[in-house]
């Protein structure tokens, strides 16, 4: 671990995190005004497109270079049985990454996102935090100074998603601690458990909060109890790029419960972050709810490795499509007028 690193910066010295430009978006919000459709008719696209504007910071919000960063980890909970696949499969599946033979090779390439798979010391798994810390907090900033370091300064839309055998318990374990949610209405079926593994799971977590309890005064404290690499190095990802202003899109339930994690620093520290789709694990919906952020899909996708976030760019992609590339009343001479009058009708 460096002595000065990015991590611990913003943790100890950051005062002031960059904001949404509200007069940016309220500018873009005009812009919307005068394209040739009546106002409105374009639902969400016409939100997200503003959205974007505001912190992009540019009226006409771009998507040139987006970034999908996918991290991967073991974890020494897989011990207790929680997931239908042994931890080697997550070695195998990043190899598959590598290949080019995974969801996510396939989704970025139709949505035009440049790949990169981080796998964060598969070798070495961490500790199994039923029975003590996951991580010292030394190995946390670690993983999640990696994190940081993974997010290209020039990105314009960044993409995240995992790959970890065992990483559904972990995202559970967190997301109680953060909401004090019950571990039932946390926790599914991950990569497919039947109703005695689903139990199991349920009692493992159960106890490893009683060991280790629910409340933390800091991201890293928790982290330290019951992250993996891989969840610390999305948590890194997220602080990078709120600091350079870049939208984020997490994906689903393992994803978002590892950005959850920073509210403990800053309850607005996810204002930069969109929600990609609805996960089927039903721990989602209960983050979503206490984020009050709605997902942009609900596909009934529960994969992970970045897929639902993948696909929902191509929603970010359309929504400034229309943004920028409609030609407003004046340019076409079409009569708004026109278009006012049917509204009102």
């Amino acid at each position: 671990m460096q002595a000065h690193s990015n991590i611990e910066k913003f943790f100890k010295n950051m005062t002031e995190i960059p904001q949404f430009d509200h007069s940016i978006y309220n500018k873009a919000k005009e812009l919307q005004k005068k394209l040739t459709k009546p106002i409105g008719s374009l639902g969400k696209l016409e939100d997200l497109a503003t959205w974007m504007a505001g912190w992009q910071r540019i009226i006409k919000p771009v998507i040139n270079n987006a970034h999908c960063l996918i991290f991967a980890g073991n974890h020494g909970i897989a011990s207790n049985a929680v997931s239908a696949y042994p931890p080697e499969v997550t070695a195998q599946m990043v190899k598959n990454f590598k290949n080019g033979g995974a969801a996510i090779n396939q989704l970025c390439d139709i949505a035009g996102l440049k790949l990169s798979i981080i796998p964060m010391e598969l070798d070495n798994p961490t500790k199994d935090f039923s029975k003590e810390l996951a991580m010292e907090k030394t190995e946390v900033i670690s993983a999640m100074e990696i994190g940081f370091k993974s997010v290209p300064a020039d990105c314009d839309l960044l993409i995240l998603g995992e790959m970890g055998i065992s990483n559904t318990t972990a995202a559970s374990a967190i997301s109680c601690a953060v909401f004090g949610e019950s571990v039932e209405s946390m926790t599914g079926i991950g990569t497919g458990l039947n109703k005695k593994q689903l139990q199991n799971k349920i009692s493992i977590i159960k106890s490893s909060l009683k060991l280790h309890g629910r409340n933390f005064l800091n991201t890293i404290s928790l982290l330290s109890c019951y992250g993996g690499r891989e969840i610390c190095g999305i948590v890194g990802s997220i602080i990078a790029a709120r600091l350079n202003s870049i939208p984020v899109l997490l994906d689903g339930f393992v994803c978002t419960a590892a950005a959850s994690a920073l509210l403990l620093y800053d309850k607005k520290i996810l204002d930069h972050c969109l929600i990609s789709h609805l996960s089927t694990e039903p721990g989602h919906s209960k983050i979503l709810s206490n984020l009050n952020k709605e997902p942009i899909l609900d596909l009934k996708m529960r994969l992970g490795e970045g897929s639902g976030a993948a696909v929902a760019s191509l929603i970010i992609k359309s929504a400034l499509a229309t943004h920028n590339g409609m030609s407003t009343f004046s340019n076409a001479e079409v009569s708004k007028k026109i278009f006012n009058e049917n509204i009102s009708k």
